[in-house]
């Protein structure tokens, strides 16, 4: 997911989605576990999606950047 698409969504759908992220990250690890992943970089692509979006989160509770940010 692009930082673009992540900045434009409010706090709450970022936690959302960090729900589903980490959902995501879970169930990656687990198909792994069970050498059902075909491609093992999805795991570190989730993982770095995730890291992207906590970081916004914390940005917008420390005020770093604007929560009603349009564009």
């Amino acid at each position: 997911m692009k930082v673009h698409d992540l900045r434009s969504m409010s706090l709450e759908e970022l936690q959302e989605q960090v729900r589903d992220m980490r959902t995501e990250v879970f169930n990656l690890r687990f198909r792994k576990a069970a050498h059902q992943l075909e491609n093992p970089l999805k795991i570190r692509d989730a993982k770095r999606n995730l890291a992207r979006a906590l970081t916004l989160i914390r940005e917008k509770e420390l005020g770093l950047i604007s929560t009603e940010e349009g564009s």
